[in-house]
């Protein structure tokens, strides 16, 4: 099956998924919002009943939102990302080497379409996406991979018998994966996407252009 970025990311799509995506937000912050509820109470001078704001099973909610979130969405997600980087590679893989077998059969035809059976469909434009795409995915992957082992140790051992310093161990390379992984992707988009390349070219001299307009601008006496 061709893998067609424009026919699969179209916009229908783009906002159901969206879509989707804030209900299930919303739907994973239940547990934690029903910690607080609204109670009654009077004042022991005034006689005077008042709303107040109650915390009702705060430990017990907690604990439920605690696993939905930072244990089974952190690990569905990571296994989809894999999945999604396993079947990204397959397509390049299997692209290049469908590319490489019709430029050995028909070295005059090439850069022209062709109507052969078994003929690559992926144009060069989306092997740079997938593999750029592949990459960030790729990176996210190992940067997100010391998070997921600190929530399964937190998930197996709750009491944190004897593994508290093991897990501060995980939080604190977890962090440094995480700035580590919004850092490195910009160096990505700079050498896959050539009009990123030349927007953060622009902006990053624009400054000593300004400097010399003004400088070439500058009336001489």
């Amino acid at each position: 099956m061709p893998l067609k970025f424009k026919l699969v990311f179209t916009k229908s799509r783009t906002l159901k998924w969206l879509a989707c995506l804030v209900v299930l937000a919303v739907t994973l912050r239940i547990p934690v919002l029903m910690v607080n509820r609204i109670a009654w109470r009077t004042h022991p001078v005034t006689n005077k009943t008042s709303p107040y704001l109650a915390i009702v099973n705060k430990d017990y909610w907690y604990k439920i939102g605690d696993i939905l979130n930072r244990v089974f969405v952190i690990n569905v997600t990571y296994v989809t990302m894999v999945a999604c980087v396993l079947i990204l590679s397959f397509k390049l893989y299997q692209s290049s080497k469908a590319r490489h077998s019709l430029s050995v059969k028909t070295p005059q035809s090439t850069g022209q379409s062709s109507d052969t059976p078994g003929a690559p469909t992926l144009t060069s434009r989306d092997l740079q996406v997938i593999k750029s795409v592949t990459l960030i995915c790729t990176i996210f992957v190992v940067a997100q991979l010391p998070y997921v082992v600190s929530a399964l140790v937190r998930l197996l051992s709750p009491e944190n018998d004897g593994r508290v310093l093991l897990l501060l161990m995980f939080i604190s390379i977890n962090g440094t994966c995480s700035y580590l992984n919004a850092s490195v992707n910009i160096f990505v988009y700079y050498n896959y996407n050539a009009k990123y390349r030349s927007m953060f070219r622009s902006l990053l001299w624009a400054p000593v252009d300004n400097v010399k307009k003004n400088y070439t601008e500058k009336p001489q006496h």
